[in-house]
């Protein structure tokens, strides 16, 4: 897909965007993982392209997005989707994360909640794993640089997908571990410190936003005890569990599709 990208130049610097759908159509922000590009969207930009206009981008640090010095922080990211709405002339959107995307769509729902038309937070956590395991990681790619990165390329199958569907999918996942290989040391060591920084487990009680929460039944890293605990805090929060471990959008489509055209639906 992705016939419709291009690079917006922002203050901030200039992010590589992916813009499907009817321009007057309801706005549909897709946020990647850690480690992943827009290209991870793919199926879904397909299957929401002919109802709402679908907005994808490489998170700073990511693809061919911008990749300033770091430490970032998910309140940057967060700001970094504002600054897009803004350079598109988007009032608002509706949201869908996962996992790092996933937090900083938590993150706009506490900020940003008059942006937001409702919120799809998928396979995160209101905290995401340690500090220190996070803070450990973005060394170790910052002293191995490209070679850090291809090691976690190899790593990366068994924390993002069930071990039927990397022998069962070998393409899909050899593409995942592409989009990681090639991402650069500097970003991604920088949301990994992002993700270290970031708690909002005591603020996500002030969401108000209509909020969708998807969890992976298989998932190590974001369980679904997190989305949980998610739930339980935000009210009226809505909960889907589908048969995927942490890139479910990808291992899972037809389920994460149906149960976020469902919602959308009827926000």
């Amino acid at each position: 897909m992705s016939a419709n990208v291009h690079t917006l130049k922002l203050a901030s610097g200039a992010f590589r965007v992916a813009d499907d759908g009817p321009r007057d159509a309801p706005a549909l922000v897709l946020s990647n993982s850690l480690g992943t590009t827009l290209e991870m969207w793919d199926a879904q930009a397909r299957s929401f392209a002919s109802h709402y206009r679908v907005l994808r981008y490489d998170t700073r640090g990511h693809g061919a997005s911008v990749a300033s010095p770091g430490p970032y922080s998910i309140a940057q990211l967060g700001g970094d989707v504002l600054a897009i709405l803004d350079a598109l002339h988007i009032a608002q959107a509706h949201f869908c994360g996962i996992s790092m995307g996933g937090l900083t769509g938590l993150w706009l729902g506490v900020h940003a909640a008059p942006r937001m038309r409702s919120l799809a937070v998928a396979n995160s956590a209101a905290k995401i794993g340690s500090a220190a395991a996070w803070n450990e990681r973005a060394a170790q790619v910052r002293a191995n640089g490209a070679a850090g990165m291809r090691a976690l390329a190899d790593s990366s199958p068994g924390r993002w997908f069930t071990e039927g569907f990397i022998a069962a999918q070998p393409a899909t996942v050899q593409a995942a571990q592409g989009w990681i290989a090639g991402i650069d040391p500097e970003g991604y060591a920088s949301c990994c410190e992002a993700l270290a920084q970031e708690d909002l487990r005591a603020a996500i009680a002030a969401i108000a936003t209509p909020t969708l929460l998807i969890a992976g039944s298989g998932d190590p890293v974001t369980t679904v005890a997190d989305a949980e605990a998610m739930r339980a805090a935000i009210a009226g929060a809505e909960l889907a569990v589908v048969p995927a471990s942490h890139l479910s959008n990808l291992e899972a489509p037809q389920a994460f599709d149906l149960a976020l055209a469902s919602f959308l639906a009827r926000h």
